[in-house]
């Protein structure tokens, strides 16, 4: 334990740890400081620097602070904090630990997305929830975005027959596709790659939308357009490892200065001697070693017949998605724009603005969702279109899983579209990626079911 924060053990009925509180688990310690049902006594990290932030972010709410405690002792922390929750917010890779440990202690466990990274790690999760009845809850809040939701009611009242074929292309434009080749997220293993810590949102919304599971995928991947290689071949590449302090990168559009955003200075520049230096967050994204691809190709097919064509561009002048099904009664049209385009900077991408989903992006666009009937003219569907994080979903989410912020709100009445997600449903999602991860070194299609083992 590296030291106790304020107050004495407290009774509460929820009493919540979140394990791994970088920018992501801001999410989780702001939205249950803000439930009167809720406490958030344990923080746990290898960071002292960023757990202090968090605690910030809980006395600045009218919260006591948590209990600060380092990761080898994250079972006695559930013991001895008589932990109801269990937030798992670490770097992908680590998550499969967390979850097993905190399962078998019979707490209630939500998990950021990806559940994991690999078939291995996931199916050590299966045979935990099995072993023990105890689910896991996995945080897909696209699932809770309205325009979503209204894609899977639409589908589900048969508005376009049955589905036979899918067509999904998701993109990533320069500003926040750089984002994942500046930190961590570069190493294959311990992100999954983008086909993984990604799409892993995009496999679980078709898993959803058309309600069936993935059976095969088959699949080509390539690093492109970041990496040293392809830095110099398409003349963007500049001479320095990370961005702080670097003249060279003052000039370069592709790097960010986390020194110019307050959240991004206190949880990693500030931290990065708690980790001896090893987790920087600015590298430069056209040096040093990177094990992912940018560029994806995916088929899927699925047990209900369905196939689906998937691609994820992490270099894009614009960002957003199309997804397109195909009917026995006609065609869904969904077309999502993020940010219509980028400005090119001067320099270095300032801070501001820099972490993805919390608010609207820069030129943000709309959404419209299109049906295309046998023998009759298209006709556009009202949709709203919500700039909060993550197309609103994010709230939606936590309101879903922990009740409403407001006293006197409305709780969630029900779960009649079937957004939450547990499990299976992580499992499913992860199973694409890893899948098509898989078949991009065999060459081969690969099989869900050589992959993992679902208990009847």
């Amino acid at each position: 334990m590296l030291g106790p924060g304020k107050g004495q053990l407290m009774t509460d009925a929820n009493r919540a740890a979140i394990v791994g509180t970088g920018s992501r688990a801001r999410l989780f310690t702001r939205g249950l400081a803000q439930r009167a049902g809720y406490t958030v006594a344990a923080l746990c990290d290898p960071s002292p620097t960023r757990m202090a932030y968090h605690n910030r972010l809980l006395t600045e709410a009218g919260n006591p602070a948590a209990s600060l405690w380092s990761p080898d002792a994250f079972t006695e922390m559930l013991a001895s904090q008589d932990i109801t929750d269990v937030v798992v917010s670490t770097v992908d890779a680590l998550h499969d630990h967390y979850i097993v440990l905190a399962v078998e202690a019979g707490c209630r466990v939500v998990t950021e997305k990806p559940m994991t990274v690999d078939a291995v790690k996931c199916q050590s999760i299966l045979d935990a929830t099995a072993r023990t009845g105890n689910p896991v809850t996995v945080a897909f809040n696209y699932r809770y975005n309205p325009v979503h939701e209204r894609v899977w009611r639409l589908l589900h009242e048969q508005a376009i027959g049955e589905i036979l074929s899918i067509h999904f292309e998701w993109l990533l434009d320069v500003r926040h596709g750089a984002d994942y080749f500046r930190r961590w997220h570069r190493e294959k293993a311990s992100s999954g790659g983008l086909m993984v810590h990604k799409a892993s949102h995009h496999f679980d919304l078709v898993n959803w939308w058309v309600d069936s599971v993935p059976h095969e995928v088959f699949g080509y991947g390539r690093l492109g357009f970041y990496g040293a290689d392809a830095g110099i071949r398409h003349g963007l590449r500049r001479d320095y490892q990370r961005a702080h302090n670097s003249p060279q990168a003052a000039e370069d559009p592709f790097a960010l200065d986390i020194s110019g955003h307050r959240g991004l200075r206190e949880l990693y520049l500030d931290a990065e001697a708690d980790s001896g230096h090893r987790y920087i967050r600015d590298r430069n994204v056209f040096d040093g070693e990177i094990s992912i691809e940018d560029d994806m190709a995916v088929l899927v097919r699925y047990a209900s017949g369905a196939s689906m064509t998937y691609h994820l561009t992490a270099y894009s002048p614009w960002e957003g998605y199309r997804v397109m099904f195909n009917g026995s009664a006609g065609r869904l049209e969904l077309e999502v724009t993020e940010s219509r385009w980028q400005p090119r900077p001067s320099g270095a991408w300032p801070g501001a603005g820099a972490i993805h989903g919390e608010v609207a992006m820069a030129n943000a666009g709309g959404a419209t969702i299109r049906v295309r009937e046998l023998w009759k003219p298209p006709a556009e569907v009202p949709v709203i279109v919500d700039h909060g994080g993550h197309g609103g979903g994010d709230e939606r989410m936590l309101t879903a899983l922990y009740g409403p912020a407001d006293p006197g709100g409305e709780p969630e009445s029900g779960d009649a579209a079937r957004q939450h997600a547990n499990h299976r449903d992580g499992a499913l999602a992860l199973a694409v990626g890893a899948a098509a991860n898989e078949s991009f070194l065999t060459g081969q299609p690969t099989r869900i079911a050589d992959l993992l083992v679902f208990d009847s």
